[in-house]
């Protein structure tokens, strides 16, 4: 079979934080892909706003950097694909590997292999594909190379596929430090820098272990679909790597649908990616990654083909979805009081399916209300940046509890599981393992370094997850480290009780007094200030018991013309705890929901009138 010897494919895939996206900063930089005059960002393939603000990686993106050094004199294109670090951004990573031929490994040389090092691992090797480990942050104070390296090992050992090639286990170790951009393959000492000045011995490895791309001679065209973007002068822009045949501006070619209808269609628009940029070409040969115009309705998984003889490639498949949210219309008493909101049920339903398009670990089903969806995703964070990324967009909405989703196996139910993995101060041991306990949590693992943290593993049902990020921090100072991943399904666990304390609810509409607040901050934490707005049903604090407690907050001090002797005395207002949109949604209990508005997030019952609310708990019982 012919082979190209000048493109390789490749996939950066790690655990968050492992520098994935410093490590592909490095690479651009050292290969030239900036201009003189052109301004360095870091972390510059996070382009998103909340990508920058939550320092994390959401979208899977593509940049490709021409290399000329040592093992590649005639020059050679590298295609990078930069991969989110949280498993639920898993959709992301799938669709990732869709497009290369190998991957790239990376391990913090302190925190060594984590859940998702697990994920994308346990992926990228039922896919048969070669791996690079690359040992990363090997100048950090705590690093322990050797270990790391061991357990690594460790990993391959459990997750390789029974089918496995007898040299999957020959894998390069390269040691770098993606800050400073450079990188060795002989171990550093633990804390010391590479011995090289610069990544040529990463480049180098790429070059040796991933393969080049083998296509057939005169092969009809199949080109895959695998990722969407826009521009505002050609439209939706189709992301496709070619598989087999040339893909040419201007070509006619069958478009594949994922129904199994097929629609000839002419490619107007050809962009090849160098660097940061897309420029015009021409052609695109066997695997290439280019985007391509001219196609308005293209999904994710599709297969563009040769018109005379059109074969189709298998749609990208994702894992299930464990998690589900309501999300629907505002429906508080407070609605569409902000500019220029989109509070209407077809807007809503519109932006949805638009999501559908681009995001393939979601789906939206209906539910019995008509103003009310359904949206089932991987984990609470995918679904949390989906409802902010809508609030940024003006939309106003009213977003339920996060639910698990369930399966009926051999007739019994059975719950999403999760495998956490925690890293603390020994101090905090007990506390730690007394949290999950209630939480059904079950201990699988415990490793002390002996510098202090243990590492904890735990088998969690997804539910008891929920809500269980903001308790830990409390318990550990902020100090503890939790990352989970998706394990499996298991028989239910029964009930799981996690908030301890109940709610402050307003019983009446008005503004919040500073006097009313003054006498209700000894009954628990209040979460508005004083003049806000609020509504009956609507959430103003969390009682220090655990039932719910209904208040007045707009409550005034009468006014009288005796003066009174206690009016020098002043009343000390405790400042409220403001939750962030993730908080609000930890925070709700069943009967909860999160009224969210562009300026806004509320927390309040979903039955607002107390008689009601009432009236439905004896119901309940």
């Amino acid at each position: 079979m012919p082979i190209r010897h000048d493109l390789r494919n490749v996939a950066i895939v790690a655990h968050v934080d492992h520098g994935k996206t410093t490590l592909v900063d490095a690479m651009l930089q050292q290969q030239g892909a900036y201009a003189e005059h052109q301004e360095v960002t870091d972390r510059v393939m996070d382009s998103g706003d909340l990508e920058r603000e939550k320092g994390i990686t959401i979208l899977a993106k593509n940049t490709a950097v021409r290399y000329t050094g040592p093992g590649g004199e005639d020059g050679v294109t590298i295609n990078i694909i930069d991969t989110p670090g949280h498993a639920d951004f898993g959709g992301e990573v799938e669709r990732g590997l869709s497009m290369v031929d190998a991957v790239v490994l990376l391990v913090d040389s302190s925190e060594g292999p984590l859940p998702q090092t697990r994920f994308v691992l346990r992926k990228a090797l039922a896919a048969k594909m070669p791996v690079i480990l690359v040992v990363n942050k090997v100048d950090r104070p705590d690093s322990r190379i050797a270990e790391v390296v061991d357990e690594s090992y460790d990993l391959f050992m459990d997750l390789l596929p029974e089918d496995a090639d007898d040299d999957a286990l020959d894998f390069p170790v390269v040691y770098a430090s993606a800050r400073a951009g450079r990188a060795s393959l002989t171990r550093p000492e633990d804390g010391g820098m590479p011995d090289s000045e610069n990544l040529i011995p990463l480049f180098q490895t790429i070059m040796e272990h991933v393969p080049a791309v083998e296509y057939t001679d005169d092969a009809p065209l199949q080109a895959h679909v695998t990722n969407l973007d826009a521009s505002p002068f050609l439209g939706r822009l189709a992301l496709v790597r070619v598989k087999e045949g040339e893909l040419r501006k201007n070509q006619q070619v069958a478009w594949m649908r994922r129904d199994g209808t097929i629609q000839t269609v002419k490619i107007t628009e050809l962009l090849i990616t160098e660097g940061l940029e897309r420029k015009p070409g021409e052609l695109a040969r066997p695997g290439d990654i280019v985007a391509i115009a001219g196609i308005p309705d293209i999904n994710i998984g599709e297969t563009l083909a040769d018109v005379e003889n059109p074969v189709a490639l298998p749609l990208i498949t994702v894992d299930e979805p464990a998690i589900s949210m309501t999300i629907g219309t505002n429906t508080s008493p407070l609605a569409g009081r902000e500019k220029g909101t989109k509070v209407t049920a077809r807007l809503v339903k519109d932006r949805l399916e638009s999501e559908l398009v681009g995001n393939v670990s979601i789906r939206v089903l209906p539910t019995e209300r008509p103003d009310a969806w359904e949206v089932q995703g991987r984990g609470e964070l995918a679904l949390a940046i989906l409802v902010e990324q809508m609030r940024r967009e003006g939309y106003e909405l009213t977003v339920g509890k996060p639910q698990v989703v369930t399966k009926e196996i051999n007739g019994k139910l059975h719950e999403p599981v999760e495998h956490l993995t925690i890293d603390a101060p020994e101090e905090w041991l007990g506390s730690i393992t007394q949290l999950l306990a209630v939480r059904k949590g079950r201990m699988v693992q415990m490793t002390n370094h002996g510098t202090g943290w243990v590492r904890m593993e735990f088998n969690v049902p997804s539910r008891g997850l929920i809500g269980f990020r903001t308790e830990f921090l409390t318990e550990t100072r902020g100090t503890g480290i939790a990352n989970h991943v998706f394990q499996g399904y298991e028989p239910w666990a029964g009930e799981i009780s996690t908030r301890q304390q109940g709610s402050l609810v307003a019983d009446r509409a008005g503004a919040a007094t500073s006097f009313a607040m003054t006498n209700l901050q000894e009954r628990g934490t209040l979460f508005v200030d004083p003049t806000t707005e609020v509504y009956e049903g609507m959430i103003v604090g969390q009682n220090s018991r655990e039932d719910d407690m209904d208040v007045n907050i707009t409550k005034e001090k009468k006014q009288s013309n005796v003066r009174a002797s206690s009016a020098d005395n002043f009343e000390k207002l405790i400042p409220p705890k403001k939750l962030s949109l993730e908080q609000s949604l930890e925070f709700c209990r069943e009967d909860e929901c999160v009224e969210i508005t562009p300026m806004h997030v509320r927390i309040r019952k979903v039955i607002l009138d107390q008689t009601e609310r009432s009236r439905a708990a004896r119901a309940r019982k």
